[in-house]
């Protein structure tokens, strides 16, 4: 099951405000910094790169340990951040998850900081 976030109203702005645009609500605030805490540990950038960069655009979980030098569980754990942030898509094929980085979510995530 993929399992997919959007963040991008239907016309293509950000959906949760800007930081410069003025004072947020909270679930705004709440949402944006989500992705920015997921942006914040190097692995999980690491692994939106290699995802990203892979030739298919999407890697099983289990490709994905060597490059990061972790164990599976703790590459699920922050891909698992990565999807609830909205950054990345999973879909279970069999016993093996595979990710996806989702379309626009970087640049949505940059557009946050921008006066609207």
């Amino acid at each position: 099951m993929t399992i997919a976030l959007p963040l991008l109203t239907e016309d293509g702005t950000a959906c949760c405000g800007t930081v410069a645009g003025g004072a947020l609500e909270s679930e705004q605030a709440e949402r944006i910094a989500r992705v920015f805490k997921a942006l914040g540990d190097p692995t999980r950038v690491k692994l939106l790169s290699l995802i990203g960069g892979s030739d298919t655009g999407e890697m099983c979980i289990c490709d994905l340990t060597d490059p990061v030098g972790l164990a599976q569980p703790t590459v699920s754990h922050h891909m698992k951040q990565l999807v609830e942030a909205g950054l990345a898509t999973r879909e279970q094929r069999g016993k093996w998850a595979y990710f996806r980085v989702v379309d626009g979510a970087l640049q949505n995530a940059a557009r946050t900081l921008l006066p609207e």
